[in-house]
């Protein structure tokens, strides 16, 4: 089942961050950069996040994450994150599914992960989304940014 998450609750903060940090070290393995911004997060800096979660549970264990901020009819999803216990799933495809459906007007919506991590970008390109360019963000580390037109 997909819920909102209240980052307010402090196990649910706790949950959040052990999730993300268990997700983003492999994706920082598999793209050689371990400096990924979810890694350095704290559950303070969950607690003060603007982005909205939802969460992903299997007999109410939290087993994946998504996050986004909608500014100006764009949904710019910030991460996308299962615990690796439940990979291989779909669970990222249902969450993504999930926020892509939320509101009536958005007209774009914008993800990015690391160029090397091909489960991701497989994922993104399986859902509709195009690659619009490469992002060095460190020498020789990229990610890809991917946009999906949305017609209402």
């Amino acid at each position: 089942m997909i819920y909102k998450l209240n980052l307010k609750d402090d196990v649910t903060s706790k949950s959040v961050l052990e999730l993300q940090m268990a997700s983003y070290k492999i994706e920082a393995e598999i793209i050689g950069f371990q400096e990924l911004p979810p890694l350095k997060d704290t559950i303070k800096s969950i607690k003060e996040s603007e982005e909205i979660f939802y969460g992903y549970y299997i007999n109410n264990v939290l087993t994946g994450i998504v996050s986004f901020k909608i500014m100006e009819n764009v949904l710019d999803i910030h991460r996308v994150a299962v615990h690796p216990d439940f990979f291989r799933r779909g669970i990222a495809e249902k969450l993504i599914n999930y926020v892509e459906k939320l509101e009536n007007n958005i007209v774009k919506i914008t993800v990015s992960t690391g160029t090397t991590n091909l489960p991701a970008v497989n994922l993104y390109l399986k859902n509709g989304y195009h690659k619009k360019e490469d992002i060095e963000i460190s020498p020789n580390v990229y990610i890809t940014e991917f946009v999906k037109n949305c017609i209402r």
